[in-house]
């Protein structure tokens, strides 16, 4: 049987809004990506995913969609994406788009219609509020003004769809067939146990993504993405979707990837685990007994980076461990996630001046919470300049970006073998190579209680995740490490060894 090339492929996602300006206007564009693509067919990746670059008041940057059919000047026009999607195709990178089914923009046309009493049922609207909160702070109803109220799980900005109308499902199914006749190879689904609320709306006492709550994950979802999946296997090509699913259990993240429902579902509970080989195991053990085709991501455009939770009191140790995750990360059977910038090393930025800050859960909690913009921030392609080469020169981006970046940045880490840029590039290449030689089973090697050791073929993968250096495990030679080793692996390293196997 073929094996579908999203099985085990290494995705990178582009935030398009901080990936690189060709325009000029200090904001990430098509273009740009497009500009960029042989950057990243050197690092070695397979696909890409472009974060929403579709019409929006941008109210939640880009998350807050006023026409899933378009493309707003911000970000290009409809013949820019289609430049950026051949010149993908031609270097052999697959293009992913965002589809965000749970809620519109309030400027979706839909949605005006709907204050003006037209097609109301298409959005949730209620006489009286529940108790409900926003994702982004504060209530979760916003009155109109006739007097009723309607939800919006995230912003005001941003309402809900009311998924029992079947209108909403069939504008969705030909908004995926306008991208798919387009050659997009798949679709990120933004929060995809959403979509669905009990009925009769209950209060609720706790509202986080657990799956048995009245507000996410409702079991009406599944036959949503059984339509999708019919849809996507009428198109050639192995088109896929991967859903952003926020739940408390791998065995309710395993629903949504069944035969007949969605490819892949992001495996949050890999980014969630603390620095400890014994959580690290955990995870690994109960993905892999319990989600086919498995997802791993160690950051995202709505998380803090990596190197900065592994390592808030010393950033020397948060890009060390950084550095063996992405080892112990790419070492695992399944399809690994990167976040733009990554490969850079990038900390999340956490100073950044309050004026300057544009999430609205930054806004909407009173500046209590600090939002999502410092892992949001451009990244710097050039030592020098006002924006490190994301803009044209003289131009500043829309984000600040730290002094910092100037010695993070593309330019300067191209070519340095000691650089985390040239080391993700090597590791990529060795997983290429490695390929689909090693076999997707897994298998446990001894070690002690601080040092994760397991095998895959030939491939074995150690990380010790202890305060001391540990021996190597047994041996026929060291391809890859994420810092110097000898005959001991130093604590915060991880490193890919070769066996001879029957």
């Amino acid at each position: 049987m073929d094996i579908p090339w999203w099985r085990d492929a290494v995705v990178y996602e582009i935030y398009v809004r901080s990936f690189a300006d060709a325009s000029g206007d200090g904001v990430g564009d098509l273009a740009g990506v497009r500009e960029r693509l042989p950057y990243l067919k050197e690092l070695g990746v397979d696909a890409v995913w472009l974060t929403p670059f579709y019409p929006s008041p941008m109210a939640d940057g880009g998350y807050d969609v006023a026409d899933y059919r378009g493309v707003d000047p911000q970000f290009g026009t409809p013949a820019d994406f289609d430049a950026m999607v051949a010149d993908a195709h031609a270097l052999g990178l697959r293009v992913l788009v965002d589809v965000v089914p749970n809620h519109s923009s309030s400027e979706h046309p839909w949605f005006q219609a709907a204050l003006r009493g037209e097609g109301r049922d298409r959005y949730v609207f209620r006489d009286r509020p529940n108790n409900w909160q926003s994702t982004f702070s504060g209530p979760a109803w916003t009155q109109v003004d006739d007097g009723s109220w309607y939800l919006h799980l995230f912003a005001p900005e941003q309402p809900d769809f009311n998924w029992r109308n079947p209108e909403v499902r069939e504008e969705f199914l030909d908004i995926l067939r306008f991208w798919l006749d387009k050659g997009v190879d798949g679709f990120r689904i933004d929060v995809a146990m959403g979509l669905f609320k009990a009925e009769g709306l209950p209060d609720v006492g706790d509202q986080s993504f657990t799956s048995r709550s009245p507000v996410w994950g409702q079991p009406e979802v599944h036959d949503v993405y059984r339509d999708w999946r019919a849809l996507l296997d009428t198109y050639p090509g192995d088109r896929m979707a991967v859903g952003e699913v926020w739940t408390d259990t791998l065995e309710d993240l395993a629903l949504y990837v069944r035969p007949d429902e969605l490819h892949q579902s992001f495996n949050f509970a890999w980014l969630q685990a603390p620095w400890s080989a014994t959580a690290f195991r955990k995870v690994i053990d109960d993905t892999v007994a319990t989600v086919p085709f498995a997802t791993w991501v160690l950051s995202n455009h709505d998380v803090v980076r990596h190197r900065t939770r592994y390592g808030t009191a010393d950033p020397g140790t948060g890009m060390s461990r950084a550095k063996a995750a992405l080892l112990a990360t790419l070492a695992l059977p399944g399809s690994a996630y990167l976040y733009q910038g990554e490969e850079l090393g990038l900390p999340e930025v956490e100073n950044l001046p309050p004026e300057a800050r544009q999430d609205p859960v930054f806004k909407r909690s009173g500046g209590e919470l600090p939002g999502r913009d410092g892992c949001r921030v451009p990244i710097p392609w050039s030592a020098r300049g006002d924006s490190y080469g994301f803009s044209p020169e003289g131009v500043k981006p829309w984000l600040p970006q730290p002094e910092e970046f100037a010695e993070l940045s593309v330019a300067r880490q191209t070519g340095d073998p000691d650089s985390t840029l040239e080391f993700y590039r090597r590791a990529l290449a060795c997983r290429r190579e490695l390929g689909r030689t090693i076999p997707y089973e897994l298998e446990w090697l001894e070690s002690s209680e601080d040092v994760l050791v397991f095998a895959r073929g030939p491939l074995v993968c150690a990380l010790n995740c202890g305060v001391g250096p540990v021996p190597l495990p047994p041996h026929d030679g060291v391809l890859l490490a994420s810092g110097p080793v000898g005959d001991t692996l130093p604590p915060d390293t991880a490193v890919w060894l070769r066996r001879e196997v029957s």
